[in-house]
């Protein structure tokens, strides 16, 4: 039998597995076969959004499982995300009922703003991540993107709310400021860049925190070594840890990410990857070893928004 995550409760009561399919760049028919062999192999919490372009493949995904009697649409968990573009509060409903109606699957259960900085609107359609644009910032108060997010409880079409790539500061205004707070903050988070401050920085909020890039985006480093951190996959130190077990590297890096707090969300389109990721519930890192996998923190991301540093809002200025 295919194992399945372990829940933790949101601050507004609905749960979330602790851990889920990332689909970034699974597009057209591997979007479809991914998930479904996600959702095969265990999975009940995929993670989407507008700017992947493959809202449709994975509600198609999920309606083909629920039509094989696999899952039922309330035992999965599904995220998708406002982009930049659409942060007008005059967008924002919009936005919103496009991945509504392009995931077609009766509800969203988290709806993440994708981060805190607005772009100038220029079409409906998701720019190609493939090609990235340099954007014409704009300067819409994430504050005021969010208020109109929350109206979007009140239609039944979205269960909660969160954000995403938001730093301490941020999340602390919009608490203070807003009526609704976030159930999540998705960050980049993995050995290199453990977030441990801004995870426990939400805990204290009650606010809990998704880890995008949780192996350290190796297909990356492999294009681009110079300019970005190595992973820890290969090293010694965690492969002698996976021995232990008899788990991979992947394994006890995801265990870990789990061990602290969060709640990664690996992309893979791989069956047997797959597989493997979701298969880390049957041990448990000592302190020792979360110790060493704690030494692989450098601060560094894979993911800096490098074409947005200008941003007013830009959110990676401070520590965390």
């Amino acid at each position: 039998m295919a194992p399945v995550a372990p829940k933790v409760k949101l601050n507004n009561g609905y749960e979330i597995p602790v851990l889920g399919l990332g689909t970034w760049l699974s597009r057209e028919g591997e979007g479809i076969s991914a998930v479904k062999a996600a959702i095969d192999a265990g999975y009940r919490h995929i993670d989407t959004a507008f700017l992947y372009r493959n809202e449709k493949e994975v509600g198609q995904a999920i309606r083909e499982k629920i039509a094989e009697g696999v899952i039922k649409r309330e035992d999965i968990f599904v995220t998708t995300k406002l982009w930049n573009g659409f942060h007008d509060p005059a967008h924002v409903e919009e936005a919103f009922n496009r991945s509504f109606s392009n995931l077609d699957i009766g509800y969203v259960d988290l709806y993440l703003m994708h981060t805190p900085m607005s772009y100038q609107f220029v079409a409906w359609e998701p720019e190609d991540p493939d090609v990235p644009s340099v954007p014409e910032f704009t300067e819409v108060d994430y504050l005021d993107t969010w208020r109109a997010m929350e109206k979007l409880l009140e239609t039944g079409k979205v269960k909660s709310l969160g954000v995403s790539n938001f730093n301490s500061e941020q999340i602390a205004r919009l608490v203070k400021e807003c009526k609704v707070k976030p159930v999540t903050n998705q960050v980049e988070c993995n050995p290199g860049l453990n977030q441990r401050k801004l995870t426990e920085f939400c805990n204290n909020h009650d606010i809990t925190l998704t880890a995008y890039s949780p192996l350290g985006r190796p297909n990356y480093y492999e294009k681009d070594p110079i300019n970005t951190p190595k992973p820890a996959l290969d090293d010694p130190r965690v492969l002698a840890i996976g021995s232990k077990y008899n788990k991979t590297p992947g394994q006890v890096i995801l265990r870990y990410l789990v061990d602290i707090g969060t709640i990664p969300v690996p992309k893979s389109s791989n069956p047997e990857r797959l597989r493997q990721n979701i298969e880390i519930f049957d041990f448990k890192l000592t302190d020792d070893e979360i110790k060493i996998l704690d030494d692989f923190n450098t601060g560094k991301r894979t993911v800096p928004f490098a074409l947005s540093t200008s941003h007013k809002y830009y959110p990676f200025n401070i520590e965390f």
